[in-house]
């Protein structure tokens, strides 16, 4: 049997590598500004193997969050107030969930998703305002010395921090959109090749097919800007420097990847990426053992 490409283990000797550069002899400090929700679920096994490795991490993340939870045994974790409840939060997420399974024509369905973006990208630049305007946490990052950072680019906030410190920092993600990943690391990605998510395209189109891409592409433009042009601005205030959201992107020094080329159409990977796709199946279950947890329920 063939061994699966893209394991937990390849995910954390990636991080490791990085990490052993670093000049420190035993464990590395690594601060950690994760996204919340189900991102957060497949960053925390790799918070689990460093902490077996010897490596100490500091998580930061707002006092009203979905998943992210303390966990002395596994990594320190920092709060910080953010300007709305968990009830207002909640309801932003589920209204985000239930347009997943809406149909409606692609003109009325944009305009929906267009609105619900704007209440959601508020909500996470808010997030990120607070924590980057929190004189406390960012006087106990600077006098910690961190090594480096761990974070998900969805949100750049915390690549903002690993500039701002000017450490290095490692990207973990599925994906950013409107190609924003591609754009930073200079990755070739012409629409008319590559199938732009949600458009159900392979890498083998139609001219038809084609064009969809290319008008599914100039929608995520409109899209993305909504959530990323006022990173920008903020980058810049915070920075003191003129910086774009693909410039911040453009400085993670390695970026994992959660995906496997086995389950991908064919496309171009830039050096810094490592693709560690496993990571998502880590603590998996054979059927049989399935199967008994199933029958097990069954008598409850």
């Amino acid at each position: 049997m063939l061994p699966m490409f893209g394991s937990q283990k390849e995910c954390v000797a990636a991080l490791l590598l990085l990490l052993s550069s670093l000049d420190f002899t035993s464990g590395g400090k690594l601060l950690v500004i994760p996204m919340d929700g189900s991102h957060w679920l497949s960053m925390r096994s790799v918070l689990k193997q460093l902490k077996q490795n010897g490596h100490e991490t500091v998580v930061v993340a707002p006092e009203i969050s979905m998943h992210i939870k303390a966990s002395d045994d596994i990594y320190t974790l920092k709060r910080y107030p953010v300007p709305f409840t968990q009830e207002e939060m909640d309801e932003i997420f589920q209204d985000s969930v239930d347009g997943i399974f809406e149909e409606f024509p692609f003109l009325v369905r944009f305009v929906r998703t267009y609105n619900r973006l704007k209440n959601t990208s508020a909500l996470f630049f808010s997030t990120c305002t607070s924590l980057l305007y929190n004189q406390e946490l960012m006087k106990y990052f600077e006098q910690s010395k961190f090594d480096a950072l761990f974070t998900d680019p969805m949100m750049p906030c915390g690549q903002i921090v690993a500039e701002y410190l000017g450490i290095p920092s490692i990207f973990f993600l599925r994906g950013i959109p409107c190609g924003l990943d591609s754009e930073a690391l200079q990755c070739p990605s012409p629409p008319s090749y590559v199938p732009r998510p949600l458009t159900t395209n392979t890498d083998r189109m139609t001219f038809a097919e084609r064009v969809k891409n290319m008008l599914f592409r100039m929608a995520e433009s409109v899209l993305c800007d909504v959530v990323y042009s006022p990173y920008s601005n903020l980058a810049a205030e915070f920075l003191q420097k003129d910086i774009t959201v693909t410039e911040l992107l453009s400085h993670g020094s390695v970026w994992l990847i959660k995906a496997d080329f086995a389950f991908e159409y064919p496309k171009p990977r830039m050096p810094k990426m490592v693709e560690v796709g496993g990571i998502n199946c880590a603590g998996e279950k054979t059927l049989t053992q399935m199967k008994q947890v199933s029958s097990g329920s069954n008598h409850l």
